[in-house]
This record gives structure tokens, sequence and C-alpha cells, in this order.
């Protein structure tokens, strides 16, 4: 297995480092980040779907495709035309989420046959257009928050950040991990690998925003270095939440992992819990901490 999970990581983590690197070169519209956007996304529903399909069988897979799809380009419509803005701006996300709600009602409301099973449904469709569409949308406007040249700065930090926090739990649950944390959502979580978390991520944090600031350009200057501890630490503990939300998911629906994509990772959910749920918060830290000194 550990196997398996060091040839996958050889493969995709270039994989990702050209994607991101051919869509830095490609402008502030980011079309190469739209398209990998778009399939994390189709695959994510279908995944979500999936773990609740013994439970739903009604769900409308194209409807929710479509609606969580849509969500996610909306983060694109203030970055594209001839009006494009360099700054992040939810108002599209907002708009376009609440006509996918009104979408997915009217539809059920045009398929109710009687009573049984259908706000079920509905509410199953939604929960899994919000958790992934939304969630997703939100963590690409990191790609704006602060200018489109420092676009792969932010998310690298919620990368390096949130699986930083990952390793960490790991490493320090398994040298020392003993009391259990949630044993009924994730029986192998503990609170010394919860620690473990934080410290791993708020010290991703320091060296990511620390390092790779003057490499991105040598004329902007690192955040201070507990600004970047800081929010290290947050992107760690939302994350482990998002890792246990996850959890919630799967051991709610009976399942072990969302699906089996590559051997030994799981399902891509299994692989982007923490990074998607912690997208929010990045995006909020990086608004109101003063981590872009060079928009200062």
């Amino acid at each position: 297995m550990l196997g398996w999970r060091l040839v996958v990581s050889a493969i995709l983590i270039p994989l990702l480092i050209g994607i991101f690197y051919l869509d830095a070169r490609g402008g502030s519209a980011a079309i190469l980040l739209l398209v990998f956007a778009e399939v994390l996304v189709i695959r994510s529903v279908w995944e979500c779907a999936d773990l609740f399909r013994d439970r739903s069988r009604k769900l409308q897979l194209p409807a929710m495709f479509s609606c969580a799809a849509a969500i996610v380009f909306a983060s694109w419509i203030p970055h594209i035309g001839e009006q494009a803005t360099n700054s992040a701006d939810l108002n599209f996300v907002a708009l376009v989420y609440a006509f996918t709600v009104m979408l997915l009602c009217a539809s059920e409301a045009g398929r109710f046959r009687g009573p049984g099973g259908n706000i079920e449904t509905l509410g199953t469709e939604i929960l899994i257009v919000s958790y992934v569409g939304v969630l997703l949308a939100i963590t690409a406007q990191l790609r704006w928050i602060a200018g489109h040249e420092a676009g792969y700065l932010v998310l690298g930090s919620l990368l390096v950040c949130a699986k930083g926090g990952d390793v960490g739990a790991y490493t320090l649950g398994r040298l020392i991990g003993t009391t259990k944390l949630a044993p009924n959502l994730s029986p192998g979580k503990t609170r010394e690998g919860a620690i473990g978390a934080i410290v791993g991520a708020g010290l991703c944090g320091w060296l990511w925003l620390q390092f790779a600031t003057p490499m991105f350009n040598t004329a902007w200057s690192p955040p201070a270095w507990y600004c970047s501890v800081i929010y290290g630490c947050i992107i760690g503990v939302v994350g482990l939440i998002g890792d246990l939300c996850e959890s919630f998911l799967k051991r709610d629906a009976g399942k072990k992992d969302s699906a089996q994509l590559f051997p030994g990772f799981g399902g891509l959910l299994d692989m982007l819990d923490s990074v998607m749920y912690a997208g929010p918060a990045a995006y909020l830290l990086w608004t109101i901490l003063p981590l872009a000194t060079w928009l200062n």
C-alpha cells in the first residue's frame, strides 16, 4: 500500500505542479484552472452521490452535475472578458448558488408523485451541491484574492498548510497518539495527532510564506512570522475538522472511502476534504490578516 502511495504521489504531484505552472503563465483568466476545477467538481459530486446511492436512489445526477459546475464557473465570471477584474468576487457565486437551490426545488416539485422520501432526496441534492460546489468555488477565488500574480502563492499556502497538517497529525498520532479524538467518526485520529496537525500546519505556513513569497516576486516581502504561523495553525484546525466532516458523511452512509480513485488513496474527496473545507477559512484569513504585504 505504501508503495502504491509513493508511485501515485510521484505522478500526481508533478502533474499538479505542471497544471499550476501553465495556468499561471496563461494570464489572469485562469482558464486551465477552470477546466481542472470543473473536472474536480464533477468527480466529487459523483463520489458524494455514490455514497448515498443506497439511501437516496432518486438523486438527479445530471442536475447536480450542472448545478455544482455552474457554481464553480461563477467564480470565473468576474475574471473573463473586457470587464475582467483581478480581485476576488463572490457575488456571482452567491447568485448562481441561489438559482441552483431554486432549480433543484422546482425539479423535485415537478417529479412529486406522492409523500415519501422527496424532502430527503432534495436535502441530499442541496447538501452535495453545497458541499462540493460552494466550497470549491470559494477556494478557487484564492487565485485572485491577493492579485492574480500571487494566485499560486495563495493557493500553494492552502495546499501546503492543509497537507502539512495531515502529515503532522499522522506522524504525531503514530508516535505518541493514545487518546481518541472522535472514535465514532474516525477511530484512527487522536488528540495528540490533532496537536500534530496544528503544529505541522503552522510550521508549513511559516516556511511557505517566508521562502516562497520572494520566489514569486523578489520585490515582495514575506508577512510577519506570527501572521504566517497563525494562518497555518488555523488552516490546520479547519482542515482537521473538514477531514472529520467527510468521515461523518462516509460513516453515516456506512462507507469506508468515498470511492477508489487511486490505490491506497481512496476517493478524490478523501484527498480534497481538508483542502476544500479549509478554502473559505483561507479566503477569510487572506482578507483580514496582513499576509499580502505587496498590496499594502
